[in-house]
């Protein structure tokens, strides 16, 4: 199963007839049928270009920042650079997007299926959390925590390209995502292979420091404003809270799954507590 329904923008440009790494006044408009990834900002960019399992399709880059890639890579380019002005990338991203001198367009990464998650590291879903910023923050701290992969639904979920992308900060190159038409039917299946599923949630049952885990796990987590969905939760092992000792009592969506990978990880690498 591959990341495509995350990929909704399509490619913009025909690709330049001239020879490759030539200065365009404007980059050209190609046409394609195929759902492409687009990725930009140093991190993600620099990245994708050192991940093997991407195929690349047109890298626009600013003299300074190629000049720049070259000397970070120290090996020879995957994709020849087309260089460009600052303002031809500029047009290409979201207003006020830091591009930092480079645009990449790539197929999408391959992607795991229910049935091939070895288990042997958490596994974290996402219930409908649609803001790109917190998704690529997330991404990231998978990516730190050695997440397998990320489950979520084509619908409700923000594409993995873009400001995801630019957030997660190159995390998309080592977390793979796994697009899923029903939540609730996949945490089925996945309790059907022995996986505990953790929901976390503040009306928890319990501190998430005090759950009896185990391995393999999926770590649920549920949007920014209504949290768990009630088929979500009834799909649920057990629901966890944290509980904070300051008197503020809630934390940003992307701030809990940093603090509930740290726990549920070191919990899992200890072997479970009993």
């Amino acid at each position: 199963m591959s990341d495509r329904p995350f990929q909704s923008r399509k490619p913009r440009f025909q690709r330049p007839s001239g020879k490759p790494g030539r200065r365009e006044s404007q980059p050209r408009r190609f046409s394609s049928d195929v759902e492409t990834t687009i990725l930009y900002g140093w991190h993600p960019v620099v990245e994708a270009l050192r991940n093997g399992k991407r195929s690349f399709r047109r890298l626009l880059a600013t003299e300074n920042s190629a000049t720049r890639l070259n000397e970070e890579l120290n090996a020879p380019l995957p994709i020849e650079p087309e260089i460009v002005r600052p303002h031809d990338i500029s047009v290409l991203v979201e207003p006020d997007a830091v591009h930092q001198g480079l645009y990449l367009e790539a197929d999408p990464l391959p992607s795991p299926t229910l049935e091939t998650l070895s288990g042997e590291r958490v596994v974290l879903a996402l219930d409908q959390i649609t803001d790109p910023h917190n998704v690529g923050a997330i991404v990231r701290t998978a990516a730190a925590f050695g997440v397998e992969a990320i489950i979520t639904t084509a619908r409700h979920s923000p594409a993995a390209t873009g400001v995801l992308a630019k957030s997660a900060s190159g995390g998309l190159e080592h977390v793979p995502f796994m697009i899923v038409r029903n939540l609730a039917d996949s945490l089925i299946a996945l309790g059907e292979r022995g996986f505990q599923r953790i929901g976390l949630d503040s009306s928890g049952e319990a501190n998430l420091d005090e759950l009896q885990l185990r391995s393999p796990v999926v770590l649920v987590l549920g949007s920014e404003g209504k949290g768990l969905r009630q088929r979500t939760r009834e799909c649920c092992d057990i629901i966890g809270r944290l509980d904070m000792p300051g008197e503020i009592k809630s934390l940003n969506v992307s701030n809990a799954a940093a603090i509930s990978l740290y726990a549920v990880t070191k919990a899992v690498a200890a072997g479970g507590r009993k």
